[in-house]
């Protein structure tokens, strides 16, 4: 009904002859058949068995796939259907839905929680890649200036390296020593780094993982749209183009099991020239409706010809002849209606003569042929390039067969395009010259006008500066590819600082551009870049690698593109030749703080503290307000044991981004690594309050819970760290470390299991692991953990430690000397791999070499008390008792509370014979006996420490009392295994001690077999 006034008027039924006449004004001509069977689908039950919700309509170019879903999108629309159609201008999942989104709400159906959510996207993107203070962002364009500090890309990627700093283990007596894993933490925890910026782990994951995370809000929208509309329908064109970035997520979309709630109403149309890929869709044709489609039928193209007119039969046969019945080439020749043969079948005549004979009008036959060059056009463009007489004509441009227009843009049919293309490039190459020149200085100067409106770090964040950007370049490689291509190939490395999505843009219209002016170096070169850009684990840096490789790649291009590369090579893990790119950008500009930066990250990962320090040095020097550098060289003084250093930084750090969480979560580190634990946790307070969202901020002040044995506060943090991420394999793994801790071994191993179940190519995750199978005295399993990490990561220092100390647990020296080595040469500034080595030095007898690991160890780390006290076991055992006084001693008066090294201070006292040793023993056994709780995670390691004491001083009831009471805290199998290895000692040197210490040491192995059936290890 409708309302005039007061007075209801009933609506006028459409009478057949409207109905012919809407048929009749439509131009679609032919595909009845096709047309018909997706409206008799419309007309389902979605329940119904014989419904299709899945088409593929395919077909090679220009047989009519385009303008058939066009008809099928307005009868979708007819039937009261919100539809979308997505063809070849996007380049990502992302984009996809943006588009469909968008389409959507021009149809009053928004995804309003779709477009929130991307919205806040964007916005904690931004904050993760906007630069610290006093960080300038890289330059936007080519010739628009050059990179030289981390660009926010960069910024966030080459954060991760912050993260290479780890914790003090708890270990007995090496509780002092630097962990080995602090260089084992991963560079590629770009996560880590996120937490430094955003708010929420949710914030975290929606900017790591955009698609996983947006994808299920953009469907939960969807549905609500399907509960207001009959269909939804989604067209995807041109799918030969997007199916490389497109075909996963839509697999799992409308066909898998990832997103379940799929609406029933909901279609989907694939719509390209070739096959579905069998890798995504084979397991699923049964569900796909295929719709092939070939040239037009005989019957077909002569009813298209007799709608224009055309009903001459010889004039039919020519026409015929000359299209092969291509659907979009019979249209063309047929539009103006010939009929008389000649007028369309002049044997000298070009295929595009034929295609323009019936625009009489000379400036629109210009019109036509000129905007073919644009890849797409829209009417600013056209009144630009066209003669002045046909300025006003843009409607008549947009009528063309072959011209398909949407959303304001017009773009020409590529089988008609190509030859008109090939026309202009060999009839006249200054005009066709001339006029890419023209469309390249129209797109120039829109780019300029939009960079007025921007700051330089902001250009390729703006879509329409890239638009403008893309088609400038693209027509100055038409015009002269020589010259422009270097221009080019800078541009491609900043799409590789951007995104992948607009890499796969640069890539394929280098591409385009060598097939349309027809270089063959150009196309080769673009199809290489092209295809690299494809690859998914290493399409970046497979693509940087080409652009490297390409002579046309000025210095300047080349400079940023070693810098990306080494960024990649860092976040993989594959330190040395992330460190080779860093050293060939600065090469290439000494100058550059980027890789400077990037060669101070990879150079402090690999354990090469010195070079680490130059180059962030120089970079500080360069940019002394770049906060980034300058809490970088403090995590450099903090792994050199320059603590105080380390503190100057951070605190100035601190001082230039007061609300970065991550700055004092690491000058927290700094803190505990000093002992120092009130500040710690002080710091840790601050970066939870700023961040209290975010799991990684609750672990990190667990970790120094657990190095100050509050093992039931830092399993409190542990828990809200895994309730806030619970899928977060890092954080459950540590968490393993503190059950670990407390002596909870199998609930320990439960998280490491998960952890590995979770992140299986992690290594960090299968070296936790190893830890605890180690512990529970599982050495094959310890190994064979060490083993896969070391697979997945040659360069896991961690793993190659931890095998180390796996195969001298089990005496097997000559490997665990073997895996020190290569740790060594690995981080050749590292103290603890050559402390380590020359354990297992001294076990196989080889002294001197021990003695020289030792002094190397100290050399490198002349604070270390446990690494001096080692040194003076060396001594020991050599009998060189002055030499292992003068160490003892020094490790006392590094750590004074440390009973561990008293009581070595009192065994050589006592070897030397001298009666002081009792006053240093007694010592000892006060500060063990003031520290041993009744229980406790730290018991057993207390009151084993002081067995030991006890026998060294002689007290054997007292040390049979102690092993007792060690014994009753429920060790693990490692420590009682350590606690033999300290009566061991003691023998060595005071064998006269064997009838009172051969019982003890029956007890502890009775005890070890008893443990290890309870863990099943035997």
């Amino acid at each position: 009904m409708v309302r005039t006034g007061v007075v209801l008027v009933p609506e006028k039924k459409p009478s057949r002859q409207d109905a012919n006449r809407r048929r009749r004004k439509s131009s679609f001509v032919g595909r009845y058949g096709e047309l018909g069977m997706f409206r008799d689908n419309l007309s389902r039950d979605p329940g119904d068995e014989a419904f299709h919700y899945l088409f593929h309509v395919h077909g090679p170019a220009g047989v009519g796939k385009t303008s058939l879903i066009r008809q099928w999108d307005h009868a979708a629309r007819e039937s009261g259907a919100a539809t979308a159609l997505v063809d070849d201008d996007v380049h990502s999942v992302l984009e996809a839905m943006e588009a469909i989104s968008a389409q959507l709400r021009h149809q009053g159906t928004p995804l309003k929680g779709f477009e929130k959510l991307l919205a806040v996207y964007r916005q904690r993107r931004h904050e993760a890649e906007t630069p610290l203070p006093g960080g300038a962002d890289s330059a936007g364009g080519a010739g628009l200036g050059s990179a030289s500090p981390p660009s926010p890309a960069a910024t966030v990627a080459a954060q991760a390296g912050l993260a290479g700093l780890g914790l003090l283990p708890g270990l007995g007596p090496i509780a002092g020593a630097m962990d080995p894993q602090q260089l084992a933490q991963s560079a590629d925890r770009v996560r880590v780094a996120l937490s430094a910026r955003l708010r929420s782990h949710t914030d975290i994951q929606l900017v790591m993982s955009p698609v996983r995370v947006l994808t299920p809000v953009f469907l939960e929208d969807l549905a609500e749209v399907a509960e207001r509309r009959p269909w939804i329908v989604l067209f995807f064109d041109v799918y030969e183009r997007t199916a490389p970035v497109l075909d996963e997520w839509l697999r799992d979309v409308l066909v898998g099991e990832s997103y379940p709630g799929l609406p029933m109403n909901v279609l989907a149309v694939l719509c390209g020239q070739g096959r579905l890929d069998p890798r995504w869709w084979g397991d699923h044709l049964d569900l796909v409706a295929e719709v092939p489609l070939a040239v037009f039928t005989d019957d077909e193209a002569r009813q298209l010809l007799a709608r224009r007119g055309v009903t001459d039969e010889e004039t039919v046969r020519v026409v015929l002849q000359l299209t092969g019945r291509l659907p979009v080439l019979v249209d063309t020749l047929a539009l103006r209606g010939p009929q008389d043969p000649a007028e369309i079948s002049d044997p000298s005549e070009t295929a595009v003569g034929r295609f323009l004979r019936w625009v009489r009008d000379p400036d629109q036959q210009e019109a036509a042929l000129v905007c073919a060059l644009p890849l797409q056009l829209d009417e600013d463009v056209y009144r630009a390039t066209v003669p002045a007489a046909a300025v006003g004509q843009y409607t008549w441009l947009r009528s063309l067969p072959f011209v398909t227009y949407q959303a304001g843009r017009c773009r020409y049919h590529d089988v008609v395009r190509d030859p008109m293309l090939r026309l202009q490039r060999t009839q006249s190459p200054a005009r066709w010259q001339q006029q890419h020149t023209l469309l390249a200085d129209i797109h120039g100067q829109r780019r300029r006008a939009a960079e007025d409106m921007l700051t330089p770090g902001a250009f390729w964040d703006d879509a329409a500066w890239r638009e403008h950007r893309l088609y400038e370049t693209y027509h100055r490689l038409c015009a002269r590819s020589g010259p422009a291509l270097a221009e080019a190939l800078h541009d491609v490395v900043q799409a590789c600082d951007h995104g992948q999505a607009d890499l796969r843009r640069w890539t394929q219209m280098i591409a385009l551009a060598g097939r349309d002016c027809a270089d063959e170096n150009l196309t080769r070169t673009g199809g290489r870049l092209s295809a690299a850009s494809r690859e998914e684990a290493t399409g970046l840096a497979t693509t940087l690698t080409h652009l490297l490789a390409a002579p046309a790649l000025g210095s300047r291009g080349r400079g940023l593109a070693y810098s990306l590369r080494g960024r990649e090579h860092l976040t993989a893990r594959r330190y040395p030749e992330a460190l080779h790119d860093y050293e060939s950008a600065l090469d290439l500009d000494a100058r550059s703080t980027r890789a400077l930066y990037g060669h101070g990250e990879a150079s402090r990962l690999l354990g090469r503290y010195h070079e680490a320090l130059a180059s962030l040095t120089r970079a500080v020097e360069l940019e002394p307000d770049n906060a980034l550098c300058v809490e970088s060289r403090g995590l450099t003084y903090q792994v050199m044991g320059r603590f105080d250093d380390a503190l100057t930084d951070q605190n100035r750090a601190v001082e230039l981004a007061p609300d970065n969480a991550w700055f004092f979560s690491n000058r927290a580190q700094t803190y505990r690594t000093m002992g120092h634990y009130d500040d710690a946790l002080a710091d840790h307070g601050r970066a939870v309050e700023l961040a209290p969202g975010n799991a990684w901020f609750f672990a990190t002040r667990a970790e120094t819970y657990r190095a100050s044995r509050r093992h039931d506060d830092a399993l409190a943090d542990y828990d809200r760290a895994v309730e806030l991420a619970p899928d977060d394999a890092d954080v459950i793994s540590r968490r393993g470390r503190a059950h670990q801790d407390m002596g909870q071994l199998s609930e320990a191993l439960a998280d490491h299991d998960r952890a590995v179940e979770l992140a299986p190519d992690n290594a960090w995750c299968f070296v936790n692991r190893a830890e605890t199978r180690y512990e529970m005295g599982r050495y094959g399993d310890a190994l064979a953990d060490h083993d896969r990490a070391i697979g997945i990561n040659p360069y896991e220092v961690s793993a190659l430690l931890g095998r180390g100390s796996v195969h001298r647990r089990t005496r097997r020296y000559g490997d665990a000397v073997a895996d020190y080595t290569h740790a060594i040469e690995l981080v050749p500034d590292q103290a603890f791999p050559f402390a380590v080595r020359a354990l297992a030095l001294r076990a196989l007898g080889r002294c001197d070499d021990a003695l020289t690991d030792h002094d190397r160890a100290i050399e490198l780390a002349p604070g270390s008390a446990w690494m001096t006290a080692s040194r003076g076991d060396t001594y020991r055992a050599l009998r060189r008792y002055d030499d292992a006084l003068t160490d003892y001693t020094r490790a006392v008066e590094l750590a004074p509370d440390h009973a561990w090294y008293r009581f070595g201070h009192g065994l050589a006292l006592r070897l030397l014979g001298s009666p002081d040793h009792r006053d240093h023993l007694r010592r000892a056994t006060e500060m063990y006996s003031a520290e041993a709780p009744a229980n406790g995670p730290n018991a057993a390691n207390v009151k084993g420490n002081l067995m030991a004491v006890h026998c060294g001083a002689q007290e054997w009831d007292r040390a049979s009392g102690e092993l007792e009471r060690f014994l009753a805290c429920a060790p693990t199998p490692r420590r009682i295994q350590e606690a033999l290895d300290d009566l061991s000692d003691l023998l060595a040197s005071f064998p006269t001690d064997l009838t009172r210490i051969h019982p003890l040491r029956e007890r502890l192995e009775d005890a070890a077999h008893q443990v290890l059936r309870r863990y099943g290890t035997l």
